[in-house]
């Protein structure tokens, strides 16, 4: 079986990752649960560099072969994949990510009507967060193409590899992929600002240079989206934060506590109809929020946005609780997405 025959399955099976690596057969997540491709044998190194070798161009491979590791976007007939060729072992190995090219709405991927709030803003910071697979990229691309339906703007994104590609409606897109239209983040990050752009979208915040990068962009009057692999709304104050430099971090939070506008943290819970369905923390920024973080006291975020759910803030166990109600996941599965179980119950039988 070959590499697009693979391909093929992943697409007819609507898996969301492909994985091939030696001493394994070629395996799908299908709905977050990881299945053999039908009819296949184990990969032998010799199948598993063939596979790796036919994804890349001439100049990749090269790259690839220095560096033992690469990203890259790959496009097979209506999908994009996401990819990721890697050593293991000595052996190549490669980890696919099935893109769509339709975007979602927002409406569409079951998100709280808040995020088109988010999409309507001059300028700010606004974080989609969780942890790898739980869908960020496709809740930011259903963002971004909800401004570019309805609003006139210039829109940059930096993306490493860029994911969802986007046609220009009402706004003007561009997609700048690190290595093929940018040598590294640090450099399309300095000179985004010479582009008069309106919205930056930042792939992912990696480091001290890309984290400083969407500060600086947000305090420019720009309206800033990027994701960080964090769980919760108030992780993610602490890890931006704990990126500076010690001298560094009471200028920081005074900087960010002026510029965040909200942060979505998510998860891809199994539903009942053996999907998965979005779970969703909301922070918005509001004079509690940006004290507790001007003044270094994330550890009241949590309590703040479990009681501030009239003002448009949800915790993660009222989004749960919700999802039980209204039967698209069970209680044991809810329970199961959160550290304070207890409370999903309390929500679930509050009248």
């Amino acid at each position: 079986m070959t590499i697009k025959d693979i391909l093929e399955k992943a697409i007819s099976s609507h898996a969301s990752d492909i994985h091939i690596n030696v001493g394994s057969p070629p395996t799908l997540r299908i709905e977050g649960e990881l299945s053999p491709v039908p009819g296949t044998e184990v990969v032998t190194a010799e199948v598993a560099k063939e596979m790796v070798l036919e994804l890349l161009t001439p100049t990749q491979k090269e790259i690839f072969l220095a560096s033992k590791e690469f990203d890259l976007s790959y496009a097979y007939k209506d999908t994009r994949f996401r990819v990721n060729v890697y050593h293991q072992r000595g052996f190549m190995g490669v980890a696919l990510r099935l893109i769509p090219f339709e975007i979602p709405t927002i409406e569409e991927l079951g998100l709280p009507p808040v995020l088109s709030d988010f999409c309507k803003l001059p300028q700010g910071f606004v974080l989609i967060t969780g942890p790898t697979g739980e869908g960020k990229s496709t809740t930011i691309a259903a963002m971004l193409e909800s401004i570019n339906r309805e609003r006139s703007v210039h829109i940059v994104t930096v993306e490493d590899p860029i994911e969802y590609v986007f046609e220009p409606k009402l706004s003007i897109i561009d997609q700048r992929e690190v290595h093929q239209d940018t040598h590294s983040w640090e450099i399309a990050l300095r000179s985004v600002l010479r582009e008069d752009p309106d919205i930056v979208l930042i792939g992912e915040m990696r480091d001290f240079e890309t984290v400083s990068a969407a500060v600086t962009i947000a305090e420019t009057g720009h309206l800033v989206f990027a994701t960080l692999h964090t769980n919760s709304a108030a992780q993610t104050v602490d890890r931006i934060i704990d990126v500076f430099p010690e001298n560094q971090q009471r200028q920081i939070r005074i900087q960010l506590a002026s510029i965040i506008e909200g942060i979505i943290s998510q998860r891809l819970v199994p539903s009942l109809d053996g999907r998965r369905v979005p779970a969703t923390e909301i922070l918005l920024a509001n004079s509690a929020i940006r004290n507790i973080i001007r003044e270094g006291k994330t550890h009241q975020i949590d309590n703040v946005i479990a009681t501030s759910y009239d003002l448009g803030m949800i915790s993660l166990e009222r989004s749960l609780a919700t999802l039980v109600k209204e039967n698209k996941i069970s209680s044991e599965v809810a329970k199961g997405y959160t550290l304070r179980p207890e409370e999903v119950s309390r929500l679930v039988s509050k009248v």
